[in-house]
């Protein structure tokens, strides 16, 4: 039985204000399988910076609010490094993802050279209250518009999510805010990317919510998505 070649892999995660969780996450990734963790703080004002860095990760500063901001000042870092990784992840800094599952998420790129995996909350096991009733339906909807759309079967808009370096590079990320994880995945859909999906979990996050927990910014988030899936019709 021949070992699993471990390939360059940079992780990504977007943090603003999650003192109380980057530290858990950063030491949850499985660590020999990972060359850099770069942590985007998207304007923090506690201390999310230094517990990051204490931890081990590099940190980038992005004070523009704005996940896809912070996911884009990520990928800035990345571009200086003199040799590209093979495959980037994405995850949330508010340890509501399983990291230890990176080693799962990458597998189908490395067994099935698959473009971009999708770690799907809807397939795998989901603490109660971990997901509002709204982020559900949007998702629903969402995943729904797109495989009407597009004819690409996704499950979820989930966070945590690897896709090959080079294959990021060709889907000109633009996104500075809600719609990243919806503008990834149309645009795959869009450029015909293989694409699969894994069942991961999803607990509670530590701390609130800046997106679904406020009225306000689930009805931006909801129609930033919307927006973004019809928007790459054109």
């Amino acid at each position: 039985m021949h070992e699993t070649r471990i390939p360059v892999i940079d992780v990504i995660i977007p943090a603003f204000n999650e003192e109380g969780s980057i530290a858990k996450v950063i030491e949850e990734i499985p660590s020999n399988w990972v060359r850099e963790i770069v942590v985007a703080n998207n304007g923090s004002t506690d201390a999310t910076k230094e517990l990051a860095e204490n931890a081990g990760a590099i940190v980038v500063d992005q004070p523009k609010k704005g996940y896809g901001n912070a996911c884009l000042k990520a990928m800035e870092h990345i571009a200086k490094n003199e040799v590209g990784p093979e495959i980037v992840v994405f995850l949330d800094g508010d340890y509501s993802d399983y990291p230890e599952q990176l080693t799962e998420l990458v597998k189908p790129i490395l067994e099935n050279d698959v473009d971009l995996v999708i770690g799907s909350r809807a397939q795998g096991e989901m603490a109660s209250g971990s997901m509002t009733p709204q982020q559900i339906f949007g998702n629903w909807l969402a995943t729904n518009l797109i495989k009407m759309i597009y004819s690409y079967e996704f499950t979820d808009l989930g966070p945590f999510r690897a896709i090959k370096y080079p294959k990021l590079l060709e889907l000109n990320m633009a996104d500075k805010d809600f719609g990243w994880t919806a503008e990834m995945q149309v645009k795959a859909a869009k450029q015909k990317f293989k694409c699969d999906e894994v069942p991961v979990n999803y607990r509670k996050r530590i701390g609130k919510s800046k997106v679904s927990g406020t009225v306000k910014g689930t009805i931006l988030a909801g129609h930033k998505i919307l927006w973004m899936i019809f928007k790459n019709l054109l």
